[in-house]
């Protein structure tokens, strides 16, 4: 399959959003969330300050910060200009800040798909055009709910939301980068029709995957809390609150099904497909890689690059599986009797 520059240009804005991701996960794992505490400036500054001193107060609006100190259930009467000063932390604003900066390209490049989409209204590709459309709108909807997380305080529904709708426009982007050719990517298989049990077993996989994702962040959300109610408390003496909650222990049960089902996945693929290729050795070695930072995270600790890689790669194993399950709906193409490659 001979790549158009509409598929280039929609592979440029998934890359945007999965390096958005990752960094948005560095940010997750550093408890850098609130490193800027307004927006879209940052301590009232375009460029934030590295130090304390370097905070010009006379920029800053303290009556919002006090609103919202207001509805964290702190009173209004401590948010002062020295108690902000004594806050600050520059590592955290800076983070958060590149974070900020890194969601610049996604706007860039969805704005550029976008525009490009328009010719492919005159090639008959309509869904590509409403694929298209529905990308940008998810960017909006994400960069006003990524205001709402710092407004909120880092309101745990709401941070769920957030990586949902940024999975989620993955998924609409690897659709438009293989819908947006003449003919698009197929897996080879054998008998030249998909096999059903294969497909079923693939979608069944990709929901499991999907569900654990957002049960993940759940857990995570919920090791915060405690963590933040049992501050100065060794972390031995209260992970047995979060071992028993439910969500937890679905959570782990998940993993090991979508483990079966990954093994399951790979030994179908081998004997309907033509060959395992790079695609489905990488799904099973997403999975792999998972069960391995999920272990981590649980008998270490909150090891912060294996919480980084954990998100991050997570994101890379629904898209990767999302394009597995596009490119099994259709048959290869033929020319004059003669099967195409599909790959």
């Amino acid at each position: 399959m001979t790549w158009t520059r509409f598929q280039r240009l929609a592979l440029i804005a998934f890359i945007t959003v999965e390096v958005l991701i990752f960094v948005g996960a560095v940010v997750r794992a550093t408890g850098s969330g609130l490193g800027c505490p307004d927006w879209p400036f940052c301590y009232g500054c375009v460029v934030p300050p590295t130090s304390a001193e370097d905070i010009d107060f006379t920029k800053i609006d303290l009556e919002k910060f006090r609103a919202k100190a207001a509805r964290h259930g702190r009173d209004p009467a401590t948010i002062t200009p020295e108690t902000l000063k004594a806050e600050f932390d520059p590592v955290a604003t800076w983070v958060e800040y590149i974070n900020r900066l890194t969601s610049l390209p996604v706007g860039f490049s969805m704005l550029a798909l976008l525009i490009a989409s328009f010719g492919q209204i005159r090639l008959q590709r309509k869904r590509v055009f409403l694929a298209s459309v529905t990308a940008f709108a998810l960017v909006l909807i994400n960069a006003w709910l990524g205001a709402r997380v710092v407004f909120s305080g880092l309101k745990p529904g709401i941070i769920t939301l957030h990586m949902a709708l940024a999975i989620l426009l993955q998924c609409v982007l690897v659709y438009t980068a293989w819908r947006a050719n003449d003919r698009p990517w197929t897996l080879p298989w054998k008998n030249s029709l998909p096999s059903s049990r294969l497909r079923w077993l693939a979608w069944g996989l990709f929901a499991l995957i999907v569900i654990e994702g957002v049960m993940g962040s759940q857990v995570r959300e919920l090791t915060d809390h405690l963590a933040h109610t049992h501050a100065g408390e060794p972390r031995s003496q209260w992970v047995i609150e979060l071992e028993n909650s439910w969500v937890y222990l679905v959570h782990r049960s998940f993993s090991w099904l979508i483990l079966v089902a990954g093994i399951a996945f790979l030994q179908l693929s081998r004997k309907h497909l033509t060959r395992a290729g790079w695609l489905e050795w990488s799904i099973i070695s997403l999975i792999f890689s998972q069960m391995i930072l999920g272990i981590v995270l649980a008998h270490v600790g909150i090891v912060g690059i294996a919480q980084v890689l954990h998100i991050g790669l997570s994101s890379l194993l629904v898209s990767a599986l999302f394009l597995w399950l596009l490119g099994s709906s259709r048959k290869p193409a033929t020319v004059s009797g003669i099967t195409l490659p599909a790959r």
